[in-house]
């Protein structure tokens, strides 16, 4: 058995709003079957995502993604990303 691999899931997400005036983003993102809506406010660093069942495996992933991205996420777009966990 490979321990080498993590089981990974492909990350769906879509900006809703978003305004650099307030410092936030906020979106959906949906995994397998799950669905969390999201909000950054990524002035204080603060990430909050709805609702509380799964946050904990996609949460951080979120965080390195929107970190990664915020200068290239925009209001209507959709993105993806690889978390490294079975959703």
């Amino acid at each position: 058995m490979n321990h080498d691999r993590l089981p990974t899931t492909i990350a769906e997400v879509r900006i809703t709003a978003q305004s650099w005036e307030e410092g936030i983003i906020q979106g959906d993102l949906q995994a397998n079957d799950l669905t969390w809506e999201f909000q950054w406010c990524f002035r204080q660093g603060k990430l909050q995502v709805q609702p509380s069942l799964g946050r904990a495996l996609i949460q951080d992933a979120l965080l390195k993604f929107l970190v990664q991205k915020d200068y290239y996420l925009e209001p209507g777009g959709n993105y993806s990303f690889e978390i490294r966990a079975r959703i």
